[in-house]
């Protein structure tokens, strides 16, 4: 058996591989299914017990050696085929296009991280809303005008309000379902697309994007509302940041405000941006209305609580300083690849 394996192996040195149909007649004939190595596995049950354990490594030994040797010789010859087609294999390769995140989904993800480190949890709703969850459960009078045609999209116009769908116009539909099955304390932001039955401009468009937030346990007060908005102004804008509170009017809160924050261009110096103002417009807020509780069953004499509403195209446009809102729907990668830096 030593003798055939030493014979065989010279024979292996000595075959010249210099061509593709070289390389498969090589593997065909010691390599194959009747290769001359399978031969030598078969011969082994000749071979004496007490040598077979030797013997079987050497054809072992002998199978490595010419799998090395095809191995080797189709590297050689692949980079000899790619030389000739003029390749240079060693030269580095072509880079890899980075993506980007969409700025709304970084904004959004940001807002998300500040509020979470106040513990904050994020809850979700459909989009397609019953008129419970998106007008009467939070204070909206049957005559409100947002219940008309002309601000909301509706998906079935039933007979009565009760029995009509819409795109919610708000992601404040999901508070309204977090309070029904929660029991305070409440502690949670709701981000998601929303739609309005607008005209498509630069200032306003007919779906965009909120994140309203929700804090309701015992001894919630209007101090507390403004220093969590302070907290997330700094964070959001820098911590020369300040905000101001400008009475307002909402159905699901009493008192109600808008909030400015400093003007992140001039430093509340005033310019053409704030319009000289030294402010920009960035959320509205106040605390839950008592009547927005009893609709949820939480008892309004136990419990208070505060809310407030963003738009992410707002702090998108404050952030980025980008002044048209349809940039952010209409995939130009030109627009898009300004922010790969931001992934």
């Amino acid at each position: 058996m030593k003798e055939k394996v030493e014979q065989l192996k010279a024979e292996i040195e000595q075959f010249k591989i210099d061509s593709a149909e070289a390389m498969e007649k090589f593997r065909i004939a010691f390599l194959g299914s009747k290769g001359a190595i399978k031969d030598l596995f078969a011969d082994l049950k000749q071979v004496p017990n007490e040598e077979k354990r030797e013997a079987g490594q050497l054809v072992n030994g002998l199978r490595q050696f010419a799998q090395e040797k095809l191995d080797t010789q189709k590297d050689a010859l692949s980079s000899a085929q790619e030389s000739a087609q003029g390749i240079d294999v060693t030269r580095p390769g072509d880079g890899i296009l980075v993506g980007s995140r969409h700025p709304l989904s970084l904004v959004r993800s940001e807002i998300i991280e500040i509020f979470s480190r106040v513990g904050f949890t994020v809850s979700e709703g459909p989009e397609i809303e019953d008129d419970w969850h998106n007008f009467s459960a939070l204070n909206f009078p049957p005559e409100h005008p947002a219940r008309d045609m002309q601000d909301t999209f509706f998906i079935e116009k039933g007979d009565t309000p009760e029995s009509e769908m819409a795109l919610r116009t708000h992601t404040s539909s999901v508070q309204a379902r977090v309070m029904e099955t929660s029991e305070p304390p409440i502690r949670t932001i709701s981000p998601g697309r929303v739609y309005r039955n607008e005209a498509i401009s630069a200032r306003a468009h007919c779906f965009f994007h909120q994140v309203e937030g929700l804090y309701i346990d015992t001894d919630v007060s209007f101090a507390d509302l403004k220093q969590t908005l302070l907290y997330f102004a700094q964070e959001m804008f820098g911590d020369k940041a300040q905000i101001r509170l400008r009475p307002s009017y909402f159905p699901f809160t009493e008192p109600s405000a808008e909030v400015d924050v400093s003007c992140t261009i001039c430093s509340g110096k005033g310019c053409n941006v704030c319009k000289y103002t030294g402010w920009l417009e960035i959320l509205g807020c106040g605390m839950v209305d008592p009547n927005v509780l009893e609709a949820s069953n939480i008892d309004p004499e136990k419990y208070s609580g505060f809310a407030f509403g963003m738009g992410v195209e707002r702090i998108a446009q404050l952030k980025y300083r980008v002044n048209d809102l349809r940039l952010y729907s209409e995939n130009d990668v030109r627009f898009l690849k300004q922010f790969t830096s931001g992934m």
